[in-house]
């Protein structure tokens, strides 16, 4: 599966953003999707997931709460709404996908920009 994440943008702190990451292929129901995020100078780190039914997996700690990922099968589309958002929250952002909870991420979006900053 190919993806392409968008969405990303310069925002104020407090402010909101979604990221959306569009797949190809007709199986994409099959595959859980996650999102990450990895800063200037930092390692990449998981941010959120969800199974190809819709159910959620927890979220990272520094955004449970804030943010909410969300998909639509039918659009081929996975979403992260990010709410209130924090300066430590500026990152490239990435999606991913796999087939199997007990497997590695292995199809890797390019990444959008998520700058926030007064």
């Amino acid at each position: 599966v190919q993806l392409q994440a968008s969405g990303g943008g310069l925002v104020e702190p407090g402010g909101s953003l979604r990221l959306s990451c569009a797949a190809s292929g007709r199986t994409f129901s099959r595959y859980i999707m996650g999102w990450f995020r990895q800063a200037p100078g930092k390692e990449r780190e998981f941010v959120a997931a969800i199974l190809g039914s819709g159910i959620t997996l927890p979220y990272a700690d520094s955004v449970k709460g804030r943010f909410a990922i969300s998909r639509d099968n039918a659009k081929n589309t996975v979403y992260l709404r990010m709410n209130s958002l924090k300066l430590e929250d500026t990152a490239v952002y990435y999606c991913a996908a796999k087939t199997n909870y007990d497997l590695e991420y292995d199809n890797w979006g390019q990444g959008t920009q998520v700058t926030v900053s007064s």
